[in-house]
Parts: C-alpha cells; structure tokens; sequence
C-alpha cells in the first residue's frame, strides 16, 4: 500500500513539474478544444472504483489543458497573483500532513507557524502592535470577519449581545462606503445581516477614491469602510484626512484592502497607505500580491478580544490548548493549514522581497501604460501602483480588442466599466511576469487593436 502510494505521489509531481515547464509557451486561456474535452470527466458516478492511477491520467489527461496559466507570467486578470515557489511546495506538504488548523491540538505546527505569519503580516503592513486575526479563504471572508468585529463591537457598547441575541430588536448600525465599494466587501455585509443596500454611500473623485469632505456624520454606531487599492485604478482613499476624525467620533474604521494594503511593505509605495494604520480593521488577500497561491486571505483587528468576542466557539468535545486558539478568531472550525503556505511564501520572499516584488509589478504596470499610450491608445487612470485602464475608443471597439486578445492567446485581460466608460483592465500581480512577457503582450494588444479597426475580426 505504502508502496502504491509513494508511486502515485511521484507520477503527481511528475505531471505538476510538466505542467508548470509548459505554462510560459501555452496559450494563457485554454481554447475552446481543451474546454470541451473536459466533458471526458462528465457522466454518472461508477458504481464500482476507480484505482487511483486512472484517476490522476484523467485529471491530468483532460483537466490540465483546461485550466487557465495563472501561473504564467502573462494572465493580467481579476488581480490573481501567481503562486511562489516555496509556497507551492508548502501547500503539496500541507496536503500530505492533512492537518485541522481549528486547535493547537490538532496541529501545533499549523497553529504556531499561523500566528508566526500573521505576526509578520501586521509588521509588513505597518499596523499597531497588539493587532491579531485569522487565516481565512480570501478577502470576502477577510471582510466577514472583521465586519463581525465591528458588529460585535458597536452593539456591545450600546448593551446588545449580538452574537447571543442576533439583530432582531437589536440597536441600528449605519455603514458608510465609498461610490467605489468593492462587492466582496457588501456580500459580507449581506452575510453579516447588515444589508447590500442599506449602506451609505459617499461620492468619489475621478480615480474612484473617497471624498472626504462629503462624509456624512459619523457616530459610535456607524462603521466606515475605506478602500485601499481600487480594484479599477488601484488608487486609495485619504485614510489620513479621514481616519482621526472617524475615531474621534467613536466610528469603526474598516480598510478593504484586498491586495492595496501590500503597498505599504515598499519603501517607495509606502506613502499611499498613509493614515490606513488607524483603522480598528484591515482585510487583505495573500493569494494577490503576496503570491501565496490559492487560497489566502487574512482578517486582521486593532482590538483582537473584539474578533474573538465574534468569532469564538465553545463545546464539551472541543479542547483548548493554548493561548491562542484560531478557532476563536476564525468563521470555520475544519480547515487547511494555509497559515502553512503564507508562512513559506513571506519567509521566502523576507521584507526585501515583498517590497520588490510590489516595485516590479508596479514597474510592469507602468511599462504597459507608456506602451498603450505611446500606440495611440487611452489610458484612463493615474497608474498609482498595479492596475491600468485602457480605452481602444467607444465601448464596442473596446470589447471587441479584448475578445480578439483572450482568443489569440498570448495573454489574458478583462473589462470593466470605469465611471461610464468601457475599458480593458490589467492586473500585474505576479512574481513571475517579466519584462519580456510585458513587451510580448503590449505587441499582442496592439496588434488585436489594429486588427479591430481593420475590420478582420
């Protein structure tokens, strides 16, 4: 048995070494053949096994060619970093250790190389010493959590047990967001009880940040969510003009910093996180510009007591260990040690790492705006950090450039709408992108485009 084990362990590795060899010369986005090979793995459940060898051929033989090269140095899409190297071998040792992450006796390396990450996480991102939090599955989740800190927070101190009596009868919270709000971040608050809609909505400027000379009044009932790094323009809301009065006022203040927040582990990009380190909660995403690999977020609280007080569990079965149980700060009890992987990828990158992997891909983002505009073509925001909007003309030109590019294959960009204009937006999140994969995707987007006003596609 063992034997058969270690066999298949090795034909695994055999194929992920293969495929990772592969994934700088394929095409970015599987072609419409690989799609449809994947109905091979459709169809009822045997009713008898299937030895465990056939099982990975077909994974391999018809899952691999679909799946789309986030891997590669040339997916620009949806702000998905790569995965590190020593972060992919960490998630592959995590899986053989098959480790609860819920208490430290369950797993005291997960337990203890989780609060090791976090530790270093808070220090990256220049916040308070004292703060904690949790390993969750990404930046909804992130929000989640630290909105339930909030919630937990703000009734407490008006006399309601939310988390023993729920919101029924329970005192109002208002939340103020920006125009610019990330949806991740209202799907929380729909999870949270607080509602999508029922929010307060300030106006933004041009590259999406919030105003603030147009906040409303704010009290020791409101939350206030900031966003650091628009997920359009990558730009931030003036935390410094906004925090001091926001606490003053006795307001929660939440960033939603999905990957932004990484700004401030650059000595050159530090300066837009300004004022963000007075917040009483941040959430942000390892699996983004960090580069940890899928998935990874990370909810993090001035105030930890405030997340356990929403988060903890208590059971005659469930034993505690130690001082610090991530059960008590986390949405789930079973999970992956992911806190694992995070701790491998910081580890392997150290401070001088981060900062220049946040350096390089702002770099490269820039690259592409010089190139796009140089060729004609519109750039719609100030390239603060990663993310670049790009205008082909109206709308259906726009669209029609980027179908052509993601069927050519060379590289992979989406659309957005951006304040009433259509646009192609690129994300440079990964460790791997080069300048070599940056030129080779500017020559594909230009082509695309010139291909577009020819009429041949």
């Amino acid at each position: 048995m063992a034997e058969a084990r270690t066999a298949l362990l090795k034909r695994a590795a055999r194929d992920a070494m293969d495929y990772l060899e592969a994934v700088d010369t394929r095409r970015v986005a599987p072609g419409p053949e690989a799609v449809a090979i994947l109905n091979a793995l459709r169809g009822q459940l045997p009713p008898g096994p299937t030895s465990a060898e056939a099982v990975l051929h077909l994974l391999n033989e018809y899952g691999s060619p679909a799946t789309v090269a986030n891997g590669g140095g040339r997916y620009f899409g949806f702000v998905n970093g790569g995965c590190l190297p020593a972060a992919m071998a960490a998630g592959w040792l995590v899986t053989a250790w098959d480790q609860n992450a819920a208490f430290l006796v369950q797993s005291p390396t997960a337990v203890v190389l989780e609060e090791v990450a976090l530790e270093w996480v808070r220090e990256l991102l220049g916040l308070p010493e004292g703060t904690g939090g949790a390993v969750v599955t990404g930046a909804t989740m992130a929000n989640f959590a630290a909105l339930a800190a909030a919630r937990y927070t703000l009734l407490k101190r008006a006399g309601w047990d939310v988390e023993a009596d729920g919101l029924f009868g329970a005192p109002e919270i208002r939340v103020v967001v920006g125009e610019e709000v990330h949806p991740s971040l209202l799907k929380a608050l729909g999870l949270l009880g607080l509602g999508r809609k029922r929010v307060v909505r300030v106006p933004v400027d041009g590259q999406g940040r919030m105003r603030a000379d147009e906040l409303p009044h704010l009290d020791g009932m409101t939350i206030l969510c900031l966003q650091a790094g628009n997920v359009n323009t990558g730009a931030f809301d003036p935390a410094a003009a906004i925090c001091p009065a926001a606490r003053e006022a006795g307001a929660w203040v939440h960033v939603d910093g999905a990957f932004g927040l990484w700004a401030a582990a650059s000595p050159e990009y530090r300066k837009l996180t300004k004022g963000f380190e007075l917040a009483d909660s941040w959430a942000t995403d390892g699996h983004k510009w960090p580069n940890i690999g899928y998935d990874c977020g990370i909810a993090l609280v001035r105030e930890p007591a405030a997340l356990k007080g929403a988060m903890s569990v208590r059971a005659a079965y469930l034993e505690t260990g130690g001082p610090r149980e991530p059960s008590d700060y986390n949405p789930e009890l079973s999970r992956r040690a992911r806190g694992v992987e995070l701790w491998a990828g910081l580890r392997s990158l150290g401070r001088q790492g981060m900062a220049a992997l946040v350096e390089r891909t702002s770099s490269h983002a820039r690259r592409f705006a010089a190139g796009l505009k140089a060729a004609g073509f519109e750039v719609l925001n100030e390239v603060v950090i990663n993310q670049v909007l790009v205008s082909f003309g109206d709308a259906e030109k726009t669209l029609r450039v980027i179908a052509l590019l993601q069927a050519e294959g060379t590289c992979w960009c989406g659309s957005t709408v951006w304040q009433g204009r259509t646009a192609m937006r690129i994300s440079v999140s990964s460790w791997a992108t080069t300048s070599e994969d940056v030129d080779r995707s500017l020559a594909a987007m230009v082509k695309a485009a010139a291909e577009t006003t020819k009429g041949s596609f």
